[in-house]
Order: structure tokens, then C-alpha cells, then sequence
């Protein structure tokens, strides 16, 4: 590292400090703070949602995978980039015209407002998991850079997602997930994978080093592969910060067109990721970790100022999944937990605007703090998106697709599915693949049988709920329901 490396990463990471403020100055209402006034563009909207679903473990992960595996471990980045196109073309367009905050306050649309509490403790874990596991991930990046101590580098890290987060809330996070994704694509596609790519040889010397699983498809294997699709494919359909975000597009085409955008950007990033990771091992075939690819081939390969940019990529990928999931838990804090136990939704803008910076500010220390006091960033993330698959995917999509479904059906499959998926991963262990499966069985299970034995959602309740997802004009909802819906 340089004086011209340093440099460029104190920039940057000023310029998020400032973006913070510029974001804090257009946000006067809760719309602003949580969704941006729910009118991004295309462009804007496409970047930012880029920025949120390529986050550390997507980067310094996915180049691991493909240090271990070589081209087939794009298939985790892949994966969360086949989500978010079906997200994307089947679904965003209907979340776009709900016109609400948060997926519990969704669910109590669809079912009258019999599940919003329990389905809120379940993404809240879900977004607290997730933000611990992009915060972990600063350990690594500023041990790099400035050689510091892995608490000090979490506290740091975590001290300016915060502060930009806090400051402007949606804004200042999308503000600054643009210029995230600008130095990602920069530092990573135009900068890193060629340049990995020439010093380890090219693609023939390259197929020449390494055995010939590292240039399968399939090299990482098909029940993997499985895998991969229940938990992050089916992960973008129905994860609060990725929605949150689905809610800020101007309208639904901006939501479908974007999306579908930002989806076949990150399919582009897989491949980039698995090549430059077999790149890696070519250079480096003894590393200690497949996870040191990343930050080895920085260190090594790549030229002054370069290095420098591309370590800032490392901080952009981590930084856009870390604040895009803190606002997340804070928005489920607030105003699917908190708001109902406290047995009134606050009313006045201003109030709410600070309610919820109080939120993230809170979630954010809470953030660190488990961030200190964790290690396992893989089954860290692996916990979030069991939880969250096992215990939510059937009652949203059910809701979404099968008219018959009964908000006690939902309630069944939320508790059931969840308790499975938890129970396993205490039995099995937590990177097993019987959770997620048996959790979803049991859950869709649960949801359909009871659906079916008891009565239909009110035809009133129905009715109104086909009517937003028409697009009819409606109010924007208050952030909690009335304590009757809780």
C-alpha cells in the first residue's frame, strides 16, 4: 500500500460522510427516510439494487468460491442474481403498488392482520444477521489497508455505515450505494478481472494449471447448486431489504425494467468473481483460506492507485449490504415490533422521521457489538436466510399467488416453518442442507392444511387487497397498523 492507495480510500470514504448529509438534507417525511420519496428512476434504481444484493460475501466470498472451485463457484452470486430476475419480471411490479414499508405490513393486507408481529420477529432476526455478517466482513477489508485490529476495524467500518444511515436514511444509503456501484464496477469488472486474468496467463494457461473440474459447470456439485436456489434465489423474493427497496421505484415498470437490470448485472459479477478467484489459485495455490483470494491478489497483483480503487470496491461491496440491511432491522424494529407492543402508531412526520434515526442508530451499535463478539460470517449468513426462507417464503407467496390462503394458515406456516428450520440446524448443524428442506416442507404443509380447515380470509379483506395490487390510489400507510391488526 502507497500514499496514492490511501489516499484514494480516505476519499472515498469521506465522500460517503458527505453523502450521508447531502442525503439528510432531502429527507423531511418518513417516505423520504424509508423508501426516497418512492420515486427513483430507472438508473438510480437498477445501481442501488445492484449495490444491495452484491455485498461482501457476493465479492470477497464469491472469489473465494472460485479460488476453491473455479468457474463453478459463480453459483452462489448466480443464484442471488436468478432471484432477483424473478423477483424482478414476476413479482415487483404487484410489491411496487402495495404502497408499504415493510413485508409484515404486506402480509397484514392480504390476511386482515393476523401474522404482522410474528412475521416481524422473524425478518427482523433475518436483517440483524444479515447486517452482522456484512459488518464482520470490515475485519478483513481495513486489516488489508491499515493493518488494524479486527475490533477496531469493525467499530470503524460500522461507525460510518451508521453515520451516513442515520443522517438521511434511504436517501443518504441510496445516494451512496450509486457511487458504491460505480467503484464495484470499476474496481472489480474493468480493473481486477483482466488484470487477474493476464498474470495468471490467460484462459489457456490458466486450463493448463489447474485440474479439469475447475472449468465444469457443475464442478461444485448439483445438490449444492440446490441448495444455493432455496435459500438465495428464493431469498430475493422475499427479504426486507430487498423489498425496501422494490418500494422505492417510481412505479412498477421502473421496478420490473430496473430489477431486471440489476439482475443480469450481478449474473455478469458471478462469472467475474469465480474467474478472478480461479485466476488466483493459479497465482496462489496454497493460500491458507479460500476467502484470502481476494484481498492476496490485491495485495500483489495490481498496480499503485489501482490497489487502492479496488480495495474501495471491497469497502463499496460490503458498505451497500450493510447499511441496505440495517435499515431494514430498523425499519422491522420500529415499525412492525416496536409500534405494536407499544399499542399505538406514532402519527406526526417529523416525529417518525426521528423515531426511525433513532432506530438505526440503536440497531447499528447492536449491529457491532454482535459483530464483535462473532466470527463465522458463513453460518452467520446461513442462519439469516434458513430463518428466513424456512419461516416466510410459502406465507408471502401463498398470499401472492393462492387466493384460498387464511391468515392462520399463514401464522401456522410462519411458527411451524421457522421452529423446523431452528430445531434442525440445533440437530443437523447449521450448514446442513435437511433444515432448509424439511423447514419448507413442513411450512408449506402447515400453511395449506390449516388454510384449507378454516375459513376463508374476508371477502372485505380480499377485496381491498386486489384493489392495491390493482394500483388503485391509496394513502400512504402509517408505519404500524392499529393495534387491533397487531
Amino acid at each position: 500500500m502507497t500514499a496514492v492507495d490511501y489516499t484514494v480510500i480516505v476519499v472515498y470514504l469521506a465522500g460517503m460522510l458527505a453523502l450521508g448529509w447531502w442525503g439528510m438534507r432531502r429527507t423531511t417525511s418518513t417516505s423520504d427516510f424509508l423508501v426516497a420519496g418512492r420515486r427513483l428512476g430507472p438508473a438510480m434504481y437498477s445501481g442501488t439494487m445492484a449495490a444491495i444484493v452484491l455485498g461482501g460475501a457476493s465479492t470477497i466470498g464469491g472469489v473465494g468460491l472460485g479460488y476453491q472451485y473455479g468457474l463453478s463457484g459463480a453459483w452462489m452470486v448466480l443464484t442471488i442474481g436468478l432471484g432477483l430476475l424473478a423477483l424482478s419480471v414476476f413479482f415487483s411490479a404487484r410489491i411496487a403498488r402495495l404502497k408499504v414499508y415493510t413485508v409484515s405490513q404486506m402480509l397484514d393486507l392480504r390476511y386482515g392482520g393476523s401474522s404482522g408481529l410474528i412475521s416481524g420477529i422473524v425478518m427482523w432476526a433475518y436483517t440483524l444477521m444479515l447486517a452482522v455478517t456484512s459488518t464482520i466482513a470490515y475485519a478483513t477489508i481495513f486489516d488489508v489497508i491499515f493493518g488494524l485490529d479486527r475490533v477496531v476495524a469493525i467499530v470503524l467500518g460500522g461507525a460510518i455505515v451508521i453515520c451516513y444511515s442515520t443522517l438521511g436514511g434511504m436517501w443518504s444509503i441510496t445516494l451512496t450505494d450509486m457511487v458504491q456501484f460505480v467503484v464495484k464496477t470499476v474496481g472489480v469488472l474493468l480493473l481486477l478481472l483482466p488484470i487477474a486474468v493476464v498474470k495468471a496467463g490467460g484462459f489457456a494457461a490458466m486450463k493448463s494449471e489447474l485440474p479439469s473440474s475447475y472449468f465444469s459447470p457443475m464442478g461444485i456439485g448439483a445438490q449444492t447448486v440446490f441448495t444455493y436456489v432455496l435459500i438465495y434465489s428464493f431469498g430475493m423474493l422475499i427479504g426486507q431489504d430487498i423489498w425496501q427497496r422494490v418500494f422505492t421505484a417510481r412505479n412498477d415498470k421502473v421496478a420490473r425494467v430496473g430489477g431486471t437490470a440489476a439482475g443480469t448485472y450481478c449474473l455478469a459479477y458471478a462469472v467475474a468473481g469465480a474467474v478472478i478467484g480461479t485466476a488466483a489459485k493459479v497465482l496462489y495455490p496454497d493460500l491458507g483460506s479460500p476467502d484470502d483470494a481476494f484481498a492476496t491478489i490485491v495485495k500483489d497483483a495490481l498496480p499503485i492507485g489501482v490497489k487502492g480503487l479496488v480495495l474501495a470496491a471491497a469497502l463499496s461491496a460490503v458498505m451497500s449490504t450493510s447499511s441496505g440491511a440495517l435499515i431494514a432491522c430498523a425499519t422491522v424494529a420500529n415499525n412492525d415490533i416496536w409500534a405494536r407492543l407499544r399499542g399505538r402508531p406514532a402519527t406526526a412526520s417529523h416525529d417518525e422521521v426521528a423515531g426511525n434515526r433513532l432506530f438505526i442508530l440503536v440497531m447499528g451499535v447492536t449491529v457491532v457489538g454482535i459483530s464483535i463478539a462473532l466470527n463465522n460470517v458463513v453460518e452467520a449468513l446461513t442462519v439469516a436466510y434458513n430463518v428466513l426462507v424456512g419461516g416466510l417464503l410459502v406465507p408471502i407467496l401463498g398470499g401472492l399467488l393462492w387466493k384460498r390462503g387464511t391468515g392462520a394458515g399463514a401464522l401456522a406456516s410462519v411458527a411451524v416453518g421457522g421452529t423446523t428450520v431452528i430445531g434442525l440446524m440445533l440437530w443437523k448443524g447449521v450448514l446442513a442442507s435437511e433444515p432448509i428442506y424439511i423447514g419448507l416442507l413442513a411450512s408449506l404443509v402447515a400453511y395449506v392444511a390449516v388454510s384449507l380447515a378454516t375459513k376463508p380470509t374476508d371477502a372485505a379483506v380480499l377485496d381491498a387487497w386486489h384493489r392495491r395490487l390493482a394500483g388503485d390510489p391509496a394513502p400512504e400507510p402509517a408505519p404500524a397498523p392499529a393495534p387491533a391488526n397487531a
